[in-house]
């Protein structure tokens, strides 16, 4: 029953990380396809607002969903340690391995997704206002000078070469994080490997022993049947 309902919140919690994830990827899009639009100001106040609010009732509804999942983990560990339950079961402690392995990702994948939210949305706030702000003195001042507008379009294509340099060193990341869990499911799965192949030595060398024991067991007791028949056969000849 607690593995029913661990699935259950871990498969709730994979939709909702990927439509926070959706969410959080579409805001920097949203947002830059309104930078040419400063004029209506309205427009990209509401939709940013509304982004922010989506964006807080996800994150808590996650949040509540991992705390759930926490507690059912807390759960399925107390019943493997309880009694009457074989404390050497590999089945159990692998089954309770993983899904505390996957709580331990969703909630990695939460807090990485968040944070690049939350610096997306201060870094857009802030080039927000920088923009406002010379759009404003363009219009007050009526000017349309040659070299400002080569001086924005040169930020504009700095602004997209640091977002493509942005995106790379997190794909390198991501790749650098699924490499190291690799590698330490490999380990564990090298280290059972090492356990289970020093057990049969263990068990072989006790075989050998008792087979040992059983023939001398079976030696002394020939030796005594046969010196008490020849005993036997004296006495009667005699």
């Amino acid at each position: 029953d607690l593995r029913k309902q661990a699935r259950q919140l871990e498969n709730e919690l994979d939709l909702k990380l990927v439509s926070f994830s959706k969410l959080c990827t579409s805001y920097s899009g949203g947002r830059d396809g309104r930078r040419d639009r400063y004029s209506s100001d309205t427009t990209p106040l509401l939709n940013g607002s509304s982004q922010d609010r989506m964006f807080e009732t996800m994150a808590v509804e996650i949040e509540q969903l991992l705390g759930k999942l926490t507690g059912i983990n807390d759960k399925m560990a107390e019943y493997t340690n309880s009694a009457g339950v074989p404390s050497l079961n590999a089945a159990l402690m692998h089954t309770l391995q993983r899904h505390r392995d996957i709580l331990q990702d969703y909630t990695h994948e939460f807090h990485k997704t968040k944070a690049n939210f939350l610096a997306i949305r201060e870094r857009e706030n802030l080039l927000g206002s920088v923009r406002k702000d010379i759009e404003s003195y363009k219009s007050g001042s009526g000017v349309n000078n040659r070299r400002t507008e080569l001086f924005l379009k040169e930020h504009e294509h700095l602004r997209n070469s640091d977002r493509l340099i942005e995106e790379t060193i997190s794909i390198a990341m991501a790749t650098k994080e699924n490499m190291t869990s690799q590698r330490g499911m490999l380990k564990s799965i090298q280290s059972k490997m090492n356990t289970l192949a020093n057990r049969f030595p263990a068990v072989n060398s006790l075989i050998q022993k008792i087979n040992l024991r059983k023939r001398r067991d079976s030696f002394i007791l020939g030796s005594i049947i046969g010196i008490c028949t020849i005993l036997l056969l004296l006495y009667a000849f005699h």
